[in-house]
């Protein structure tokens, strides 16, 4: 398995997602702030993914700690919370990992445990909701897949593999479920403008299994659609409002729009972290305004003039009623998805790698 990010001798290594795919460099953060710096950067990318690093990132600094006491302790462990808060603001998993470990903070100090079993308590939650994502991965891939036929020609949009999990990938993990399974599956992956998510980093993963993996531009998904070259559409997901409206990588919403007109299935695959319960719908989820220097530049190279203005929305929001079915690690939701992702989450089966 592709080891996105680790916790390795009092650091937190990851692979810098920036560099693929002509080189693949790891990055050893010592710090909380090298942790955030990597996560705005996007050095690691992906909700799960970075929900996991915040949770490593905020282990790690409170390992670091100088505070002489609880309190001092509590009001530092704050403000990592809030500094890992603040790196992306649309990827709800970032804030659901950062609950995880105000509440292991929280119930370590209820029981009176000192600095040392704190810190303990926190690092062990932390390399619990990396483990945990990866078995909600290979559980949603393994539920995704059975909506695969034999034989499959599917689009994706950005990249919700590997590297944007802890490992497996959500809309990936469905793809390797069904290779795995023996079904002959063939991908396009949309380039993914502007950050070429889909052209470097899906295709890279992809090719790395052996998966036939052809790289599209973005504006070419409505002619292959026409010519038969789509069966369905898998992608991820960085939040999910309560009426099954879906942020995820810009673009994505185009793809939806094509794909019912073509009357193809899409698919969201996304574990139940991603899935806000206070946001109604769509139009409550914040889109994080990225760089000009993104849409800008490509490398070194300027391929606009200057004087031009540049929007660059890294998001975009996908109404529920584009959604064929959001695959999650506890069962596939179909609409009304109000009611049927509530029910998911209030089943009493537990979801597949949860901590509770």
């Amino acid at each position: 398995m592709l080891p996105t990010i680790e916790w390795k001798d009092d650091a937190v290594v990851m692979i810098d997602q920036r560099k693929l795919p002509a080189l693949e460099v790891y990055v050893s953060c010592k710090t909380a702030q090298d942790v955030a710096k990597a996560i705005k950067t996007m050095v690691i990318r992906g909700a799960p993914a970075i929900g996991v690093a915040a949770a490593m990132g905020i282990a790690l600094g409170m390992r670091r700690s100088k505070a002489s006491g609880t309190k001092q302790f509590a009001t530092e462990f704050q403000k990592l919370c809030d500094l890992m808060a603040s790196t992306r603001p649309t990827a709800v998993n970032l804030f659901w990992a950062i609950e995880r470990m105000k509440k292991a903070f929280a119930e370590s100090a209820q029981v009176g445990c000192s600095v040392d079993e704190i810190n303990k308590r926190l690092e062990a939650e932390a390399r619990g909701i990396h483990d945990a994502d990866v078995a909600s991965c290979r559980a949603m891939g393994a539920l995704g897949a059975e909506l695969v036929p034999e034989r499959a020609k599917i689009l994706t949009h950005c990249n919700a593999g590997a590297l944007a999990t802890a490992g497996y990938g959500t809309a990936l993990g469905v793809i390797r479920a069904a290779a795995e399974q023996g079904k002959q599956v063939a991908v396009l992956a949309d380039e993914t403008r502007p950050f070429l998510q889909g052209a470097r980093l899906t295709a890279w993963e992809l090719v790395k299994d052996g998966i036939d993996t052809t790289v599209i531009t973005d504006n070419m998904a409505a002619s292959m659609m026409r010519s038969g070259h789509v069966d369905l559409v898998v992608v991820g997901a960085d939040r999910i409002a309560a009426n099954g409206d879906v942020a995820n990588k810009i673009g994505t919403y185009g793809v939806a729009v094509l794909a019912r007109e073509h009357d193809i299935p899409f698919y969201v695959a996304a574990p139940l972290s991603t899935i806000d319960f206070n946001t109604a719908d769509g139009s409550s989820i914040p889109i994080e305004e990225r760089s000009d220097r993104e849409v800008t530049h490509v490398g070194s190279s300027r391929l606009t003039p200057e004087g031009a203005r540049v929007r660059n929305p890294a998001f975009d929001v996908t109404p529920a009623k584009y959604v064929t079915a959001i695959i999650t690690e506890r069962g596939v939701a179909r609409p009304p998805y109000h009611a049927s992702l509530a029910a998911l989450v209030s089943s009493e089966q537990p979801a597949v790698g949860s901590l509770q």
